[in-house]
C-alpha cells in the first residue's frame, strides 16, 4: 500500500462525503454511502448510492462521483474518500474497484465511518492483478 498524500484535503473531503451521503437515496439497505473524489486540479466531486427496486441498476457512490467527474470532462484524479455508517468503514464494491482501477490506478483510498472509523488504503491494494487494458488486444 502507498502512502497517503499529505497535501491531501482529507478533512475538506470527509465534509463532500458526509454532505453527499446525506442526499443517498437507499430506501431498501437503509445504507447510505457518500463518495468525495478529488481531481488533480482540486476540485471535488460527490457522488451518492441511488438503490433501484431492480437491484443490479443501483449505482455506487464511487461511481456515481466518476460519472459526474467524467460528465465535466475531468480525466485525472488524486484521491477519493467513501462515508458509510456503522462499526468499520465500508469499502468500495468489485465494480467500483474495476473502476478506480481503470480511472484511478494508484490514487489513495480513505474509507471513513460517520462515527470516525478509518481505513486507509490505495486502488493496487484493493484490487490486485487489476483487468485493464494491457489485457486487451
Amino acid at each position: 500500500m502507498t502512502t497517503l498524500d499529505t497535501d491531501i484535503p482529507w478533512a475538506a473531503l470527509r465534509e463532500a462525503a458526509l454532505a453527499a451521503r446525506a442526499h443517498a437515496y437507499a430506501p431498501y439497505s437503509q445504507y447510505l454511502v457518500g463518495a468525495a473524489l478529488l481531481d488533480a486540479d482540486g476540485h471535488v466531486h460527490r457522488g451518492a448510492n441511488v438503490e433501484n427496486a431492480s437491484y443490479g441498476l443501483c449505482l455506487c457512490a464511487e461511481r456515481s462521483a466518476f460519472a459526474r467527474a467524467i460528465a465535466d470532462g475531468v480525466r485525472s484524479f488524486r484521491a477519493i474518500l467513501v462515508m458509510t455508517d456503522g462499526d468499520r468503514p465500508g469499502t468500495p464494491c468489485g465494480m467500483c474497484r474495476q473502476v478506480l482501477a481503470e480511472l484511478a490506478p494508484s490514487i489513495p483510498v480513505r474509507c471513513e465511518t460517520v462515527g470516525g472509523a478509518r481505513l486507509d488504503s490505495d486502488v493496487p491494494s484493493l484490487l490486485p492483478l487489476a483487468f485493464d487494458a494491457e489485457r486487451l488486444p
